[in-house]
């Protein structure tokens, strides 16, 4: 069924008002070469990146996880938040100038922009989607993955829609300890949406995806993978672990 709805748009009206962040996931990959090097140069080098991810730009924020052991071609990740573009430029231009940066690769990297569901209404639930300003919990663990809907899904009524994605939220009311972020990626990226998941462990979220397998909405998923699980860590722990020397 397709949508013939007049006037104005549901999804769309007011949301240019709202505040919105941007959202920038960066996944890294330290190359082999940078293992071989003296240990001083590496303390040096870390050292720099460091001092970078510690002064991020103003008005802007992150976290850094490490993904050790958990991927095979990725081993760390900077979550990055920031009202304006520029910001997360002129950060990822510092990282790439340190010592360190020479010797990264960027395997996975993933802009969205935050912004209120409009399929919640006025039963808006705090870190599922009722914020367009993304802020950490600073839970333990982050499960990141990009989300892309087959096209029939937007074929569908607003109202069909809504009705539909109410089964998903009172599935994810059963775990209030996960907390969502949706990033939204229409236009910015090459993916529609990337979700990320805040929790205390690692078998809430698993039970969650399974509980949400079975729903109608699951029916119009075209894509969700890769998916990414990671480790809040500080700056200098995540570069440890991927430098080896923990």
């Amino acid at each position: 069924m397709t949508s013939t709805r007049a006037g104005p748009n549901p999804e769309t009206e007011d949301q240019t008002e709202e505040p919105r962040d941007f959202v920038k996931y960066s996944f890294f990959h330290v190359r082999p070469e940078w293992r071989r090097l003296p240990p001083e140069t590496r303390e040096e080098g870390k050292a720099a990146f460091v001092r970078v991810l510690e002064h991020p730009p103003t008005d802007a924020l992150l976290r850094t996880y490490s993904l050790v052991g958990l991927k095979a071609d990725i081993e760390m990740m900077v979550w990055f938040i920031a009202p304006e573009l520029a910001p997360i430029q002129e950060l990822h231009s510092r990282l790439l100038g340190t010592p360190l940066g020479g010797y990264l690769d960027t395997p996975y990297s993933y802009l969205g922009m935050g912004r209120r569901s409009e399929y919640l209404g006025d039963h808006a639930h705090e870190g599922e989607g009722s914020e367009a300003r993304r802020r950490p919990f600073d839970l333990p663990y982050l499960f990141v993955y990009p989300f892309v809907k087959k096209r029939e899904w937007y074929g569908l009524s607003f109202e069909e829609r809504r009705r539909i994605m109410g089964e998903h939220f009172r599935i994810g009311h059963k775990y209030p300890k996960v907390r969502i972020h949706t990033g939204y990626s229409f236009g910015l990226d090459d993916m529609e949406f990337i979700l990320s998941f805040e929790a205390e462990s690692p078998a809430e979220f698993l039970d969650l995806v399974n509980d949400l397998r079975p729903t109608e909405a699951s029916r119009y998923t075209a894509r969700e993978t890769p998916i990414f699980t990671c480790v809040l860590t500080s700056a200098r722990r995540m570069l440890d672990l991927a430098d080896g020397s923990p």
